[in-house]
């Protein structure tokens, strides 16, 4: 007994498609490369360490530091991972500037993304989910904002990063914008 190939002219028509015609043989493999490609393009971010070559760098403020922010966004629903970054960083600011936090030089906050209160300060970041931002203002009015990705890698090594952000805030306390 004969079996019918699905490509045979025997074969039923549902069982006859693209991939049994000339042209969709010849075009099949070209659609199955070009969604290759297409996720290839799509998925090619992220590839460098944190801190590497594309690490975001912040151009320094014009004046005098007055303020410096250290707000950990959050959002309704967190993660462990987030509560822990918000727990560290709270920690490295209390632990490390108790007197820049009183005379107001520093300030911590947690803060709700989806909080209406909070929506002006949110929009000011552009804060959108679960996060760590820093800003800075000057003097003559300047505020620069930016997100550190960079202690999400810390999250496992406590001393590393607090160390780190103790680093970091003091920096942008004293205006250094270098890291």
């Amino acid at each position: 007994m004969k079996t019918k190939q699905p490509c045979s002219p025997e074969a039923p028509r549902v069982r006859r498609g693209l991939a049994c015609n000339i042209t969709g043989r010849k075009i099949l493999p070209l659609v199955a490369l070009s969604v290759l490609l297409t996720f290839a393009t799509l998925f090619a971010g992220c590839t460098t360490e944190p801190g590497g070559a594309d690490a975001a760098t912040a151009p320094p403020i014009n004046g005098t530091v007055t303020k410096v922010e250290v707000i950990h966004f959050t959002a309704p629903n967190q993660c462990t991972s987030c509560v822990v970054l918000g727990n560290y960083a709270e920690e490295t600011v209390k632990t490390h500037f108790p007197e820049e936090l009183g005379s107001g030089k520093l300030v911590f906050d947690h803060i709700d993304v989806a909080a209406p209160a909070k929506k002006e300060i949110v929009e000011r970041y552009g804060a959108t989910g679960s996060s760590l931002w820093i800003g800075t203002y000057d003097d003559q009015g300047a505020f620069y904002a930016e997100e550190d990705i960079r202690v999400w890698y810390k999250l496992n090594d406590k001393p590393g990063y607090m160390q780190y952000l103790k680093t970091l805030i003091g920096m942008r306390l004293n205006g250094d914008f270098s890291q």
